[in-house]
């Protein structure tokens, strides 16, 4: 294989039909080159080759996952996922279909949204609408509009979508201007960037760590536990951090002014005690989507709306051929569940031989920072106009594939089809050149949801320092959490330090709902501790509402703990006794499940 150099870049200019195979001998030829080789990289025309290769790639997934919401869409009609064992299109699709079950939930909401609009729909399918510019003009594409809007949809950008929806929103004439048109002056930038909703867009993340003593971080722990009874034990601890801190901040909500919440947090949010409050570096892709403030968003829309004119909409690149959408099943087909799986599960394994080209090229394309030679503001910019996709979800298969390069092994387990993408991507986060192999047996025999709560019970006392509470968590979650640290100041009428902040808050949760959650002990409630408050349906990722009989107790079962087993409200209402979901043996270690309807016996 040879590494991308200046001999080797062309322009792209001739494209082959989108076929997998055909993309695929182009793209392997590629390499990221060595650090000595990048000054001979004639930068144009590889940005073009890369581009060329990727947008094409980036054509024919998207159209995949369309056929795939409408699927999903389908499937959660009525008990139809239910009927194959699983209590949710979200376990369904991570443990089926090997992806992540908030993006399959985004792209079900998507397919559901353009059922409603036959003309949006029909031009997305034949992939002359790219789904991320239809979330953008959903809201107005109703009705007597709704052509306008397709019409607007397939020749504007992303931003100019989103902008000129804005405008219609607010009330403003005509929607916002000509299609393609810049935003009003003084429009907020767009809001279609990671978090948003948008199907495939992964949330931004980041790492917190508060210096804490051990005795003030067991009290934490005891607040983080009790909101795990609170919310359910499925809840990560991120979402109990939430709870936590939402308890503090209704409790006291006397406002704070704008110069002391600057003062407090800083542009950087120095909360933390001097320390950045992004986990990484503030990049690309954090100006893009506006969180520094609507002056740096509005700043950023104008460069936007600059380089779409600038570059008479990166007509240099080219365009790419249309993707049409697989047909899928008929309606009197979509009513069976396991057609529909096998469908789905069809998509999904060419949708993941797409995904391993869209992170090998977008891994090529960013290292080099190609984007900025096609005239785009970021990375971000680049995914959303020129792929359709969201940036987080882009960055995530090129980190994937980084780490493929480094475990080949890993590579090997996914295309022989031993590891889903998602387990994939759990053991990826976690094994080295030492450990990779023993992770990839344990990830074979485990459900995904359980790899994952194994690695994140593993990961826990690495990763917090002795004294230090450390977690990652939502950008959402970490700025919540600097509210409540301002409010414990304000109660406080001093400066605390963040640890201190941190027991104040815990504390408060502790004496508002530790006397709330008590309550006798019996056999049930033993039960469902016993399995750590969770669903024990193998792939379910809810809470246990319910302690099942394993033995009915109308054939003899008895209230004993080996008869007992925690499960969902779901699963135990309609999974069992309706006979989608069979267990027997002895719990808690005994037990054998059967999931979905037994076959029709001809």
């Amino acid at each position: 294989m040879s590494r991308l150099r200046a001999s080797e870049t062309g322009t792209g200019a001739s494209s082959p039909p989108v076929t997998l195979a055909a993309l695929a001998r182009q793209a392997w030829t590629l390499e990221p080159p060595w650090p000595f080789q990048r000054r001979s990289i004639l930068r144009s025309e590889a940005a073009l080759q890369v581009d060329g290769l990727l947008a094409r790639v980036a054509r024919g997934r998207g159209a995949l996952d369309v056929a795939m919401g409408e699927g999903l869409a389908a499937l959660a009609e009525g008990d139809r996922v239910l009927r194959l064992g699983y209590s949710g299109i979200g376990d369904y699709a991570r443990e089926r279909l090997g992806m992540a079950g908030r993006t399959a939930q985004a792209m079900a909401r998507l397919a559901r949204e353009l059922e409603l609009r036959p003309g949006l729909r029909q031009a997305v399918r034949r992939g002359e609408v790219s789904p991320r510019k239809a979330q953008a003009v959903l809201p107005l594409a109703v009705g007597a509009d709704e052509a306008q809007w397709v019409e607007r949809a397939r020749t504007a950008t992303v931003r100019a979508l989103e902008a000129a929806a804005r405008a219609g929103a607010s009330g403003g004439a005509g929607g916002g201007g000509a299609p393609g048109g810049g935003a009003p002056d003084g429009e907020a930038p767009g809001s279609g960037e990671p978090g948003t909703g948008k199907p495939g867009d992964e949330e931004a993340w980041e790492h917190v760590s508060i210096p804490v003593s051990p005795e003030a971080r067991g009290q934490v722990e005891e607040a983080m536990a009790l909101a795990g009874r609170l919310l359910g034990a499925a809840a990560p601890r991120w979402q109990r951090l939430e709870a936590i801190c939402q308890e503090f901040v209704g409790a006291h909500p006397e406002p704070v002014a704008d110069d002391e919440a600057e003062e407090e947090t800083g542009p950087g949010g120095d909360w933390l005690g001097g320390e950045p409050f992004y986990g990484g570096a503030v990049g690309d892709e954090v100006l893009a989507s506006g969180e520094l403030g609507q002056p740096v968003g509005q700043w950023l829309d104008s460069v936007k709306a600059a380089l779409e004119e600038e570059t008479d909409r990166w007509a240099a690149l080219g365009v790419v051929e249309t993707v049409e959408a697989p047909r899928g099943l008929s309606g009197d087909e979509q009513r069976h569940p396991r057609r529909l799986d096998g469908e789905l599960r069809r998509l999904a394994a060419m949708r993941d031989r797409w995904d391993e080209l869209v992170g090998h090229l977008a891994m090529l394309l960013r290292s080099l920072g190609l984007w900025r030679d096609m005239g785009f503001a970021s990375f971000a910019h680049y995914c959303a106009e020129r792929l359709g996709m969201a940036a987080r979800t882009v960055e995530q298969r090129a980190w994937l594939e980084g780490r493929l390069h480094e475990l080949p092994a890993l590579r090997r387990a996914m295309r022989d089809g031993r590891l889903s993408y998602e387990k994939a991507r759990v053991v990826a986060g976690c094994a080295d050149e030492d450990s990779v192999e023993a992770w990839i047996e344990r990830a074979g025999r485990a459900t995904c949801i359980a790899l994952r709560r194994e690695v994140e019970a593993a990961s826990d006392p690495q990763t917090c320092a002795p004294g230090d509470f450390t977690l990652r968590v939502p950008r959402r979650v970490g700025t919540l959490l600097a509210a409540a640290f301002g409010a414990a100041r304000r109660v406080a009428g001093r400066w605390l330090d963040p640890g201190e902040c941190l027991v104040r808050v815990a504390a408060h949760f502790l004496e508002t709902w530790g006397a709330a959650l008590g309550g006798r002990s019996t056999p049930q409630r033993r039960a469902v501790e016993r399995d750590g408050g969770l669903c024990q349906v193998p792939g379910c990722s809810r809470a246990a509402a319910h302690a099942h009989h394993v033995l009915f107790r109308s054939a003899g079962g008895t209230d004993d703990g080996d008869n007992l087993v925690g499960l969902c409200a779901a699963h135990h209402l309609h999974g069992v006794h309706r006979g989608w979901v069979r267990v027997h043996g002895r719990a808690p270690d005994g037990l054998v499940w059967e999931l979905g309807e037994r076959p029709a016996v001809a």
